[in-house]
């Protein structure tokens, strides 16, 4: 028996709301038979999740998702596939258009889609709606999302620039609205952060193609994971810089976190792996927006696993070991990225280079290097 056709599901992530609801408008204009999905939680803190349902003509209904677990997000999560799978056995909708309320980002929904949807819904694509003049407002927005009335739950603790930074690095395209405040720095920062996307301008005949393109949820993910991701280049343009530091050294615990403030703030955004003498196995990873870093345990370097459980690991993740193979440390690295208008390349790069080991510290060899000060501790150890 042939197998009915699934739903195609376009999501349309971003913080930039005015540019995020353009680029849904577009769409449903540009798509025939498309309908659009949205959960408005801006009334999350009062026990309310709207849900409407619209196509180019207007508003087709209203309705209510109850909140699970006093969680914004979690009520999203219920409510959106039941829905979903209500329009593709209606037979109306050609294609769905989930529009994401400002801080959801869109990774979380697209991995329930893929998983929870896939007898009769196809992910088709994901894009983030900029408008290129709020990209570094936002990314150097340090503030909570609860300060700025966009957390998803009581316990959220995400910032506005690490959503932002996810949002934006997580799609493949990214539709940029026109902007008469945008200079060429902004467009340079956007091109630096995530050089793979393909960007489009909204107004064009590309953005519903784009949209359309197909995605792969699990090829996302493994390009979001600290060991393999594609982090961007050296670039240097109207004004805005990326540099790519790498080292094959390691860090030593207490001078590198002496270090954290100085290098959290010397960038607008930068990202990597990185290893300390004192944790020769943990593959470390480095996420930092509008000055907060995020420093976390990634699992271990492949070089510290038996040969055996080499046929286990991701095949992305055995080839970016192997291009980052080193005689001696293996895929250990340090592997760090800074992007930012006015980047001060020469002092961070002295910084970073004096947190490394010395020669003598180097050459007393890796049985010393465990008993270092064990700055991190606070910071990886935590319950």
């Amino acid at each position: 028996m042939a197998r009915e056709p699934r739903l195609p599901v376009v999501i349309v992530a971003g913080l930039h709301a005015d540019a995020r609801r353009e680029v849904v408008e577009r769409l449903l204009r540009a798509v025939p038979g498309g309908v659009a999905l949205h959960h408005d939680l801006s009334g999350a803190a009062d026990g309310t999740v709207v849900r409407t349902v619209r196509d180019a003509s207007g508003e087709l209904s209203r309705g209510e998702a109850p909140l699970v677990n006093d969680c914004a997000c979690c009520a999203l999560r219920e409510d959106l596939i039941p829905e979903l799978e209500r329009l593709a056995a209606a037979g109306r909708a050609r294609t769905a258009v989930v529009e994401l309320w400002d801080s959801v980002e869109p990774k979380g929904m697209a991995e329930v889609i893929d998983a929870h949807g896939a007898d009769v819904l196809e992910l088709v694509g994901v894009v983030t709606a900029v408008d290129p003049a709020l990209v570094l407002p936002c990314l150097a927005n340090g503030d909570d999302l609860a300060e700025a009335g966009l957390a998803a739950a009581a316990t959220d603790q995400r910032t506005v620039a690490d959503t932002w930074a996810r949002q934006l690095e997580y799609a493949p395209v990214l539709a940029l609205v026109d902007s008469p405040e945008a200079d060429e720095g902004d467009h340079a920062l956007l091109a630096q952060l995530h050089p793979a996307a393909r960007r489009v301008r909204a107004a064009s005949g590309e953005l519903a193609e784009a949209a359309l393109a197909g995605f792969d949820t699990a090829m996302a993910a493994t390009a979001q994971h600290p060991a393999c991701s594609r982090l961007p280049q050296e670039a240097d343009e109207a004004g805005v810089a990326t540099l790519v530091w790498r080292r094959h050294r390691p860090f030593h615990p207490g001078r590198l976190y002496e270090a954290l403030e100085d290098l959290a703030c010397a960038a607008a955004r930068s990202r990597g792996r990185f290893w300390l003498a004192d944790r020769p196995d943990t593959l470390l990873a480095w996420d930092c927006a509008g000055g907060a870093l995020c420093v976390e345990s990634a699992g271990p370097w492949l070089a510290s696993l038996p040969d055996a459980a080499w046929e286990m690991v991701d095949p992305v993740r055995r080839t970016a070991a192997a291009l980052d193979w080193h005689p001696e440390h293996g895929d250990r690295c340090q592997h760090l990225v800074f992007t930012s208008p006015d980047l001060d390349r020469e002092g961070l790069v002295s910084l970073l280079d004096s947190c490394l080991l010395t020669d003598a510290e180097y050459a007393a060899g890796r049985e010393a290097w465990r008993r270092l000060p064990a700055a991190f501790a606070p910071l990886l150890d935590a319950a």
